[in-house]
């Protein structure tokens, strides 16, 4: 097979959302090189350098962003979604993370059933597991909300998924977008342990029979409900083509030149952060501090940098009005300014 590469990084940490209890195992965290590629026969963009060995999802893994009100936003209105479609149906959600979307599908009165090897709850809907045939659940509808990116070989697990399932029912995908990355040059969206980046056009080349898809949180992410049946090996066509921007490290520079000779805190501790910190390492820019609103991230460190994640308020506690506060994404810019009662300097990278 023949494949056109479009962006090399070297040594990012394997797994962006897990927690270590002192820097010095955060600092010695195993690492991975990125070459991400679009396969010329098929379309698909990946990490021709991923290796599935390396990972390992765990209970300290820790991915949550419910605790948002703005992230609780965009979940709501994926439950919308899920009520136009699904109603009535029994689903089965491959990847269900902690389990907070599960149950506020089953508070709305679905019945679901939930897989994920990192879940620490109580929920006895939920497997704590890998998805595999052997576990024999079949459902109406199938939930894969921000799992499929992490999959090697996609479309065979979506086949394995569609064959356990009696090759019957509707899926709905939900992935990170990489037209919204490539158009917003967000190089903080590229991680290891996402081996697989999608366009919209790319499902619409999956599956012949689709119901419903667009965009959803600000564009950052993508959306379709397929037949799932309906699941092929994609051709190349016109829909593949497109331009990979050559300047997409470009304002790497320019942020580093704004942070320099400042006391700078991160907020957000999770992927992105992840990402951020490590890129200015590498610039020889001083991140002091890394704030996150998810408990279960407070009080430990991140990988590659080691630094320590602090709670809002024992963050905010250290800073001093004019300090800069590097924000992750921009969906929490308003949320972030009546947290810390807009007293920073604050910039959205």
């Amino acid at each position: 097979m023949n494949y056109r590469v479009l962006f090399s990084t070297k040594d990012l940490p394997i797994l962006q959302n897990k927690m270590f209890p002192d820097r010095e195992s955060a600092i010695r965290c195993p690492r991975g090189d990125v070459s991400l590629v679009q396969n010329e026969t098929y379309g698909f963009i990946f990490n021709q350098l991923f290796d599935k060995t390396l990972i390992a999802y765990d209970t300290d893994y820790q991915n949550e962003q419910a605790f948002s009100k703005v992230f609780r936003g965009h979940l709501e209105d994926v439950t919308k979604i899920i009520s136009q479609h699904f109603s009535g149906k029994s689903l089965l959600e491959v990847g269900c993370g902690k389990g907070y979307f599960l149950e506020l599908l089953q508070r709305a009165g679905f019945e679901i059933i939930g897989i994920d090897p990192a879940y620490e709850g109580i929920n006895p809907k939920i497997i704590k597991d890998h998805f595999k045939p052997s576990l024999n659940i079949s459902t109406d509808g199938i939930i894969l909300r921000h799992t499929l990116e992490h999959i090697p070989d996609p479309i065979s697990f979506l086949s394995a998924i569609a064959q356990a399932n009696g090759n019957k029912g509707i899926i709905y995908i939900e992935v990170p977008c990489f037209d919204w990355i490539c158009n917003h040059k967000a190089w903080t969206d590229i991680f290891y342990e996402h081996v697989n980046y999608f366009r919209l056009a790319d499902f619409q080349r999956i599956f012949s029979k689709i119901y419903d898809s667009g965009h959803i949180f600000g564009g950052q992410y993508l959306y379709i409900i397929a037949d799932i049946n309906s699941l092929r090996y994609p051709s190349v066509n016109h829909k593949t083509d497109f331009t990979f921007p050559d300047d997409f490290l470009s304002n790497l520079s320019q942020i580093a030149t704004i942070a320099k000779g400042h006391r700078n805190t991160i907020w957000g501790g999770a992927a992105k952060g992840v990402i951020f910190a490590h890129y200015m390492h590498k610039m020889d820019v001083k991140i002091g501090s890394v704030i996150d609103i998810n408990p279960a991230k407070q009080g430990k460190f991140i990988a590659g940098t080691g630094i320590k994640v602090s709670s809002p308020d024992e963050g905010i506690n250290r800073l001093t009005p004019g300090d800069i506060l590097f924000v992750m994404n921009p969906n929490y810019l308003e949320e972030i300014k009546m947290l810390t009662n807009n007293q920073f300097n604050y910039t959205v990278v």
